[in-house]
């Protein structure tokens, strides 16, 4: 437990903008090269398990579709106000329903990681390298996160398979939140 903290506090202070990625592979990478971004996927799929039922297939795939939608006003540089807020706020907000074990119903909780997913599929549109291709791109930055929602998912039910392991996923969408505190102050 203390080297997943590690691991996350370092991520953390890593600087963002230190990221940049070229090439064709960039879409692929995105995705994977902010905590922001890495927080909130993972815990979309974290927080699916934890509603349970159709939630667990239908609540990533909102976030994966509205964050197609976000890509493209990303890539045409359509003005979206406070969308480093909003990335940030999914995480401090994601990490929060993981630690509450917030239930929604199903249509409130894929608005609400559809509302995410515009704001970070904006980010990695616009933040696209020049002359990368959009195709391949976007096809990258949307497997990446269904892979990392994927990983979240995976992490939250051998969680629940183990007899304190509801507790430590609680436990990590609190540090999470805390992480999206962080973020949040960063981006304001």
């Amino acid at each position: 437990m203390n080297g997943l903290i590690a691991v996350m506090l370092s991520l953390i202070l890593l600087p963002q903008s230190a990221w940049a990625h070229a090439g064709n592979s960039a879409g692929w990478w995105h995705p994977l090269s902010g905590v922001d971004h890495l927080l909130a996927m993972i815990a979309v799929g974290a927080w699916s398990v934890q509603l349970g039922g159709r939630a667990i297939g239908l609540v990533p795939l909102a976030f994966v579709c509205f964050m197609f939608f976000g890509g493209l006003l990303g890539f045409e540089h359509v003005e979206l106000p406070a969308t480093e807020v909003g990335v940030s706020l999914s995480v401090l907000l994601l990490g929060l329903a993981i630690a509450a074990k917030q239930r929604l119903p199903l249509a409130l909780a894929a608005c609400a990681t559809g509302l995410f997913g515009i704001c970070h599929g904006y980010a990695h549109g616009y933040e696209m390298p020049v002359l990368q291709n959009k195709t391949l791109y976007t096809v990258g930055f949307m497997s990446t996160t269904a892979a990392l929602h994927i990983v979240g998912a995976l992490g939250a039910h051998t969680l629940q398979k183990m007899a304190v392991g509801d507790r430590v996923l609680r436990l990590l969408g609190a540090v999470s939140a805390l992480c999206g505190i962080w973020l949040v102050a960063g981006a304001i």
